[in-house]
């Protein structure tokens, strides 16, 4: 396999020429980047990405950091950012912190020392100068991290006040709402909409904080179900609506019949259950593909015309709720 000084000697040039021209700095002419390339083509030569980013303090890698790769929400949105990353010539590295400060904070310094070239983060459990203080481009999506750095989502409070209407209008009188976690920037928003469609409306709501994982959110639902007559349920997230789907399977109602349920995030889950899971979507892909693109502005030294996205969300109405006829 040729080196660095197979390139040089073949195109008749100095190794310290041949390596302004890998890391595009210095002054080079024309005709030595002719000879270079020429000599990189007929060596077949690849430049050692782990001497490169040591050279240049930057790699070609991008930190994807998430908070559950189990929810469908997060690997729908990291393959969005990938096939930006690999079109730009960039390769993601995935991380899974599973909402834990001490391994988000690991994944971190783990990639700055490998000279990742941005991070795009999805989870944010430490404090914001954790990452204010890094010297890497970060973009942040779905959580605010701060107001320093570009950040993409979905309009999450009128998603949910669309959702929420939806079971209104669809004859729901006495609304269950599973709440995300308390503190948490997209379930506090998504609880706003809620909170926004029920407003002097005459019906009893009920609300539950839950973690959006399928078997507690089947649990939480099931004691709810037993006690009082919960005939709308508005999740906060398509895996808490597909438990709460098990939990009314389990007591034997009929879901949209007895008890019609809105989901929000829009993944394929959705609409691989049965019955088909009425949901909020976001635009995953878009979302993914907007971030990536906007990290790798930031990367590569533009300035964006745009800091701050919040995409809209679109109803898609199946058959786990009814119209009121």
């Amino acid at each position: 396999m040729a080196n660095i000084r197979d390139v040089a000697q073949h195109a008749g040039v100095s190794v310290a020429t041949v390596s302004r021209y890998l890391n595009n700095k210095g002054y080079i002419s024309e005709e030595a980047k002719r000879v270079i390339s020429k000599a990189i083509e007929e060596l077949n030569y690849e430049p050692s990405m782990i001497a490169r980013s040591l050279s240049t303090k930057q790699s070609t890698f991008i930190g994807l950091i998430v908070p559950d790769i189990v929810n469908p929400f997060f690997p729908e949105l990291a393959r969005a950012i990938e096939d930006i990353a690999l079109a730009y010539g960039y390769t993601v590295i995935l991380c899974n912190s599973d909402e834990d400060l001490e391994k988000e904070i690991n994944y971190v310094r783990t990639l700055q020392q490998k000279y990742v070239a941005g991070f795009i983060v999805a989870t944010s459990h430490v404090e914001a100068e954790h990452y204010t203080g890094l010297d890497v481009p970060i973009v942040a999506i779905d959580r605010r991290i701060h107001s320093s750095i570009p950040y993409i989502a979905t309009d999450n409070r009128e998603g949910a006040r669309i959702g929420t209407e939806h079971l209104l209008q669809s004859g729901c009188k006495n609304i269950l709402c599973m709440r995300g976690p308390s503190g948490l920037g997209p379930a506090d928003d998504r609880f706003a909409g809620f909170n926004d469609a029920v407003s002097g409306k005459d019906i009893e709501t009920h609300i539950i904080e839950c973690p959006f994982q399928f078997e507690v959110a089947e649990t939480m639902v099931k004691k709810v179900l037993q006690d009082v007559p919960i005939d709308g349920i508005f999740a906060s997230s398509d895996v808490t609506a597909a438990g709460a789907m098990k939990a009314a399977y389990s007591l034997g109602m009929h879901v949209p019949d007895q008890l019609q349920i809105v989901g929000y995030d829009g993944t394929m889950l959705a609409g691989q259950l049965t019955p088909g899971l009425t949901t909020v979507a976001q635009d995953l892909y878009k979302i993914g593909a907007m971030a990536a693109r906007m990290l790798i502005k930031l990367i590569e030294g533009h300035e964006l015309t745009e800091r701050e996205v919040l995409i809209p969300a679109e109803l898609l109405i199946r058959e786990t709720t009814r119209s009121e006829t």
